[in-house]
């Protein structure tokens, strides 16, 4: 099954997020919560910890917190997660215990993901699922929103 297509317009959406979460002040991040057997978003999230005063609301959380919610069930099994950077330790354990089916994700994060940078919480003995990773989908874009998010921040 090819879901190139799929996967880039799927991770444009999250784009969208994450500028959004920019325009907020908030780090760029976004993510979707998608079902692919009823071809639909379930949830999506821009990054939230500043406005919400929250340390853990990452887009990532927020999206599942948001699909959890909707189907009644905090198992999201048959769902896949997209979000535009590398996720931290933090939402990689949540997403294990949320048993996502599929992770997409766009830009690695050498300093603070833990999916194929830092601890690769996946593959550790400790994890209790594992979902299929496809990283790099529009990653060029999400590291650029980045960059310029940071670049513009150390100039105030």
């Amino acid at each position: 099954m090819d879901n190139t297509k799929l996967d880039q317009r799927l991770m444009s959406r999250t784009l969208q997020l994450a500028q959004g979460a920019m325009a907020a002040g908030e780090v760029p991040v976004g993510a979707l919560v998608y079902d692919p057997a009823a071809d639909k978003i379930i949830a999506e999230a821009g990054n939230a910890p500043i406005s919400s005063h929250d340390p853990t609301a990452h887009a990532e959380i927020i999206a599942m917190r948001k699909a959890a919610k909707t189907l009644g069930n905090y198992r999201l099994g048959d769902l896949w997660l997209y979000v535009t950077l590398e996720p931290c330790a933090m939402c990689a354990g949540a997403i294990s215990h949320a048993r996502i089916a599929r992770l997409i994700f766009g830009a690695s994060d050498p300093k603070g993901g833990a999916v194929i940078s830092g601890t690769q919480f996946f593959d550790q003995p400790t994890c209790h699922w594992q979902p299929d990773v496809m990283a790099g989908i529009l990653a060029d874009e999400g590291a650029a929103l980045l960059k310029g998010f940071f670049k513009a921040r150390r100039k105030k």
